[in-house]
This record gives C-alpha cells, sequence and structure tokens, in this order.
C-alpha cells in the first residue's frame, strides 16, 4: 500500500501529476454538484417541497475540501518555482 507523503516530501513532477488528478476531480464533482443542484431546485419547485432548497444550498460545502487540497497544492508548486 502506497504511503501518503507530506506536500514538502513531495518532487515537482509528483506535485503537478496530483495537482492535474485534483483538478480532474473537483471539475467532475463540480460538474455532477452543479446538475444535482439544478435537479434538486427544480423538483423542490415542482413538488412544492422547498426543504429539499436547503439540501441544495448546503450542497455546495461537500466540495469545499477538494478546493483547498487543490489549493495547498498549487501554493507548493509556486513557491517551489520561485526558489
Amino acid at each position: 500500500m502506497k504511503e501518503n507523503k507530506n506536500l514538502t516530501e513531495l518532487t515537482l513532477e509528483e506535485l503537478q501529476a496530483k495537482q492535474k488528478k485534483a483538478k480532474g476531480a473537483v471539475t467532475g464533482l463540480g460538474i455532477v454538484m452543479a446538475i444535482a443542484l439544478v435537479t434538486l431546485i427544480y423538483l423542490a419547485t415542482k413538488s412544492e417541497n422547498y426543504a429539499l432548497l436547503a439540501v441544495a444550498g448546503g450542497s455546495g460545502l461537500t466540495l469545499l475540501p477538494s478546493i483547498i487540497v487543490l489549493k495547498q497544492i498549487e501554493t507548493e508548486i509556486k513557491a517551489r518555482k520561485a526558489s
């Protein structure tokens, strides 16, 4: 089993590969979340079950950890390129 390394322990090539994977994951999940958001809003208005709007509003927070990791990777890459 592969051991997870700290971002500072990775090489620049490994960081760039990890960034590419993270971008793909965030993009894919973002598209799925957007479709789910539109579907929930449609179902909430069609069925007059407005509790679904709260679920739709809170579902955007599920992408936040992925976006934070992506930003950390980008910051580490910029720090390496600057030095």
